[in-house]
């Protein structure tokens, strides 16, 4: 049985952390080229990173062989704990059960109404000629936006500015820490302690709510009503519903992971749309046909089409999250190769979207890939990953981004700056722009 090769680019010590920081689209990209099963080293971690689209959706099929653990996934439940994005299959079942009533149809219009009037909040208070640090900027909004669906009006301005800011700090500096042998990571380290005043802080600020939330009973409409009131019926005893320690752990996880990776996505989808001008065209002539110069909401959805494919399309290109793990629980072939039991495997959307046999001429931005007529087989998109352990929070995070990307371009052009319109990635917890400052200009006139 011919060996898994290694993934080109490796160096002494640090293996491919150093070509992965330096270019991280680059050389995820070049990895399905390499097999359709390839190793990687990032300093003392290995993983077998899988290439092939059917061989990934083996790995999603088979979550109880595949399970959730590795680096990554251990280095992120350190942050927030056990919960459905982190636990072992055979606790997944049961808290996605307990979860999905948050997540139903019917609690949909009051999230978009809540999502649309905190959009409008943050692109109102914009002028003419400000300059955005667009990433920032955006991470602000969605801040905003999840505080709200999560916790209502729970947070006050302090306390939600210092969440923002230690969930930067938590989400900066976790790709470095999963790259630091775990000794390191406990050492009093200047890094390691700006780390823990930041878990400790937005720990205690969650933990905080969920404990006043529960005594004060109810449904306020948000997430953590939804949490809160979760039942079972499949299960027994205390685990027929979520203890405050379980709803804890979610939340952190939808404060941390939904922001990020919705603002990212926004964030690219500006600069992207700057680079086209033909296709920020069109997506201008269907928010004036459609919203006049207004906020979207959750009833303009299945009108902004167009509005939808620059997303798909945005997550396509520049997925948010890049890499993830799984752990082999028994011993097992894959692609015609043997993993023993505890081989760190690891998938990521940017080999698969990147493929030219899937997506021709893939490093085109073309919305219209997404045109129901072509738009590419359903396996083969896999921002949110796939089977079981697909993200909960997926067409939430879609009808967020929609609603935000058509108000901000119903009202605004965003322009680059002269000379700063080439904007390279960065990898932290997700694939972000390493720079992106644009200029804003008042575009509808009504």
């Amino acid at each position: 049985m011919a060996r898994i090769p290694m993934a080109r680019g490796r160096l002494p010590v640090v293996g491919h952390a150093w070509p992965m920081m330096r270019d991280p689209l680059g050389f995820l990209g070049s990895l399905s080229g390499q097999g359709p099963l390839v190793r990687i080293a990032f300093g003392p971690v290995k993983a077998v990173v899988v290439c092939d689209v059917e061989l990934v959706q083996q790995v999603f099929r088979d979550d109880r062989t595949f399970d959730k653990g590795g680096p990554f996934a251990d280095r992120v439940r350190e942050v927030v704990g056990n919960n459905l994005s982190t636990c072992p299959h055979h606790e997944h079942r049961r808290q996605r059960r307990l979860l999905q009533p948050a997540f139903h149809v019917g609690r949909f219009d009051a999230y978009g109404r809540t999502m649309a009037a905190q959009i409008a909040d943050r692109v109102d208070s914009w002028r003419a000629g400000q300059v955005l640090d667009v990433l920032a900027e955006m991470t602000m909004l969605t801040t905003n936006v999840l505080t709200a669906t999560m916790f209502s009006d729970t947070l006050s301005a302090a306390e939600l500015k210092r969440s923002q800011e230690d969930a930067e700090v938590l989400t900066t500096d976790v790709l470095q820490r999963m790259m630091m042998p775990r000794a390191v990571t406990r050492l009093p380290l200047p890094v390691n302690r700006r780390f823990e005043r930041a878990h400790t802080r937005i720990r205690g600020t969650v933990e905080a709510i969920v404990t006043a939330r529960r005594a004060e009973g109810g449904d306020r409409g948000d997430l953590l009503s939804a949490l809160l009131a979760g039942y079972d019926e499949e299960s027994a005893g205390a685990d027929r519903t979520l203890s405050d320690e379980e709803v804890v752990n979610q939340m952190l996880t939808f404060h941390l992971a939904g922001s990020e990776t919705t603002a990212v996505t926004l964030t690219w989808a500006l600069h992207l749309l700057a680079r086209h001008p033909e296709l920020e065209r069109r997506l201008h002539a269907e928010v004036d046909d459609v919203l006049a110069g207004r906020t979207a909401g959750p009833d303009d959805v299945a009108a902004l089409e167009f509005t939808g494919r620059v997303v798909t399309e945005t997550l396509r290109l520049r997925s948010p999250v890049y890499v993830l793990t799984r752990q082999v629980t028994t011993d097992t072939e894959l692609g015609g190769h043997r993993l023993p039991a505890g081989t760190v495997v690891a998938y990521s959307p940017y080999p698969i979207h990147h493929n030219p046999d899937l997506y021709p001429d893939p490093h085109r931005f073309d919305p219209d890939r997404w045109d129901p007529s072509r738009k590419p087989a359903r396996h083969a998109f896999v921002p949110f990953s796939n089977g079981a352990r697909k993200c909960i929070g997926d067409k939430f995070s879609l009808m967020e981004a929609t609603l935000a990307l058509a108000s901000i371009v119903a009202r605004w052009r965003l322009a680059h700056l002269p000379g700063e319109e080439d904007v390279r990635p960065a990898a932290a917890a997700v694939i972000r722009p390493k720079r992106l400052r644009m200029r804003v200009s008042h575009r509808y006139v009504g």
